[in-house]
């Protein structure tokens, strides 16, 4: 039987040395023979042709686990399961392109709607979940400031406390005068010196995700796994980026999203308000505010349990956010509640006068 160093295989296949020491250790591309001495690997010429179908499925971004099913079928049923895979792959692209169109019509099509009479309605709910013996989240909304926090170490309730309160600082009926971003920008810098007022060390923190409405636009702030999202006609966009590892390495192609489910550290935050020396730079954006608009901001208590589509079908169907916010909470505890839970639900509407509903914690 010909044999095939490692060097010699990876050239043939067009997967490199790294990819097949992986795909030996998850039992996906196993070597015919490793030296007893040495460790080396070494292939037999009859394996390229599955580990060129390894590689080209690699090229169309197939998870490793649905790989190795593939591999282990006949042909015919291999080639149905790619074809399955491929129809899915479909579909989300076409997701992803509406939101596409969306932002580039949002970034190139200044608002023509008539804001000047735009308010928002809004509600807020924090829950400890089934599993935490304490609620470390802060949520609140007012007049014109949303925010969801999430805390974690030892001092993480008064640290997500503490980032919000600062915060409230903006929710007034007047705004002080100089740009909107800025005037958040600053906000946040009070915000990380109050965490660091309150919490012990390093590993007690908090995340934030807030919002600032002017009357005609939402300014929002984002920092760590806390999530904002905004249904517009029926469709439900996330508008900020997790600051974590694992959506880290999904950004630089390490991983695929059906990987990073799996992953043993979903939460491992790269950014987050903390007692740490470095100050992390929050991301910072304005949002066109239309009527019908409907905002979630939420902790990943509810995120990493409910589902996005799950997610659209509740904000779409609840007719009010207090109303949202309950079914919410009720349906991250209905999928085991393991984390606390919190979260923010405005309305964008015309002409209505509205009592504030707010809650904290």
């Amino acid at each position: 039987m010909e044999m095939l160093t490692i060097g010699a295989f990876a050239k043939a296949c067009r997967l490199s040395p790294k990819a097949l020491r992986l795909y030996d250790e998850l039992e996906l591309l196993r070597p015919a023979r490793v030296d007893p001495d040495t460790g080396y690997r070494y292939y037999a010429a009859g394996q390229l042709e599955q580990a060129r179908l390894v590689a080209w499925l690699r090229r169309l971004g197939m998870p490793l686990a649905r790989i190795r099913t593939v591999c282990a079928l006949e042909p015919g049923a291999a080639a149905r399961e790619i074809r399955a895979y491929w129809a899915g792959v479909e579909a989300e692209t076409a997701t992803r392109r509406d939101l596409a169109a969306f932002l580039v019509d949002h970034l190139t099509h200044p608002s023509e709607e008539d804001t000047a009479m735009l308010e928002l309605r809004y509600a807020a709910r924090s829950d400890t979940g089934l599993v935490r013996p304490a609620n470390q989240d802060t949520a609140y909304a007012g007049s014109r400031v949303l925010a969801v926090a999430d805390g974690f170490g030892p001092a993480g309730a008064p640290a997500s406390t503490a980032a919000v309160e600062a915060l409230k600082t903006l929710d007034r009926s007047t705004l002080p005068a100089g740009s909107v971003l800025n005037l958040l920008e600053d906000a946040v810098r009070g915000a990380t010196d109050a965490v660091r007022g309150v919490a012990g060390t390093g590993e007690d923190g908090t995340t934030l995700t807030a919002m600032l409405w002017t009357g005609s636009q939402l300014a929002l702030v984002h920092i760590g796994d806390s999530r904002a999202y905004l249904l517009r006609g029926g469709e439900l966009f996330r508008i900020t980026h997790d600051h974590t590892v694992v959506q880290s390495m999904i950004d630089e192609g390490r991983l695929t999203p059906e990987e990073a489910t799996t992953h043993p550290q979903p939460a491992l935050l790269l950014k987050a308000l903390t007692n740490s020396g470095t100050t992390a730079t929050p991301d910072l954006r304005l949002h066109d505010a239309h009527p019908g608009d409907r905002y979630l901001l939420c902790s990943d208590g509810l995120s990493s349990v409910v589902p996005d589509p799950a997610l659209r079908r509740t904000l779409s169907s609840a007719p009010d956010p207090e109303t949202a916010v309950r079914a919410l909470v009720t349906q991250a505890n209905e999928a085991g509640g393991p984390d606390n839970v919190s979260c923010v639900v405005a309305d964008v509407v015309t002409d209505v006068v509205t009592d504030a509903v707010a809650g904290e914690r």
